[in-house]
């Protein structure tokens, strides 16, 4: 992997999406001079069937189009990939707009008329931020890792917990948590006989918690570590506590014995050891 704090402009793929020829193409030429390899479409939907095909970096995209609208072209790319780094575009701001887009995970939200050095400079730090994720995804590999082997120092002669009722155990290790049996690699957990599928967020976000476990992890650390930025504590409660909402709302749904996360009101989150309660 590349040392640097950020990706090579002759390596990243931006795309932009505006139905306005003139301004794509004039985001397009202020992009190519610094030398990033750019697409761009004139359509939210030409925009996805242009991301069946190929992968980018960034995403820039004006908000009013229509047919699908850029606030619908972010939901969509987040669904596929939730690490996606998306800005989006307008001349036409509302309050109910910039909380939609950054509820979905927008990376930055502009106003038009755009100077180049505002789009140079915004995507600038969506890649830097993309680069942190992909530092983050080998981070938590690694934690992955670290954890199997720990668990398998720890565990004693035992009754093992419930076979995972698909093959994926045999592919890959398994670690337990109390009464979780987690799967690194296809965010999978089971209780019992109970399978579980998770988001990459929730995933992770419960593989942070365990390699901390017993430790009240603060919001704006979980954000810095699993999401791959930097944000103020009173905003990082906002982007983790709906994630955390639906993670323990699918482990309740598996037994109240495996909902292990404590929220610690005011101060963070923490994974229960199992038997502490």
């Amino acid at each position: 992997m590349d040392n640097s704090s950020s990706l090579d402009p002759k390596e990243a793929k931006i795309l932009v999406v505006d139905d306005d020829i003139a301004v794509r193409l004039a985001i397009s030429r202020a992009l190519q001079r610094v030398g990033y390899q750019v697409s761009d479409a004139e359509s939210g939907e030409q925009a996805l069937e242009l991301m069946e095909d190929q992968t980018f970096d960034v995403v820039l995209t004006d908000i009013r189009m229509s047919g699908l609208t850029g606030v619908d072209l972010l939901a969509k790319i987040k669904e596929k990939s939730p690490d996606a780094i998306v800005i989006l575009m307008t001349a036409f701001a509302s309050l109910g707009s910039a909380v939609d887009s950054l509820r979905l995970g927008a990376h930055d939200y502009l106003l038009k008329p755009l100077s180049n050095q505002d789009i140079r400079q915004s995507v600038a730090r969506g890649l830097e931020r993309a680069y942190n994720l992909r530092r983050r995804r080998t981070l938590l590999d690694t934690i992955r890792s670290n954890i199997q082997e720990l668990t398998d120092k720890e565990q004693q002669p035992a009754p093992r917990p419930a076979p995972v009722s698909n093959s994926l155990a045999a592919s890959a290790p398994v670690m337990t948590i109390g009464p979780l049996t987690i799967i690194p690699g296809h965010y999978r957990i089971q209780v019992g006989e109970k399978s579980i599928n998770l988001t990459p967020t929730e995933f992770d976000l419960l593989l942070y918690l365990a390699a901390h476990r017993g430790r009240i992890v603060p919001c704006a650390e979980l954000v810095r570590e699993v999401r791959g930025y930097t944000v103020e504590e009173s905003e990082a409660r906002e982007v983790i506590r709906p994630h955390i909402s639906n993670l323990r709302g699918k482990l309740s749904q598996a037994g109240k014995e495996a909902d292990l996360i404590d929220n610690v009101r005011g101060v963070g989150y923490r994974l229960s050891e199992p038997g502490s309660n």
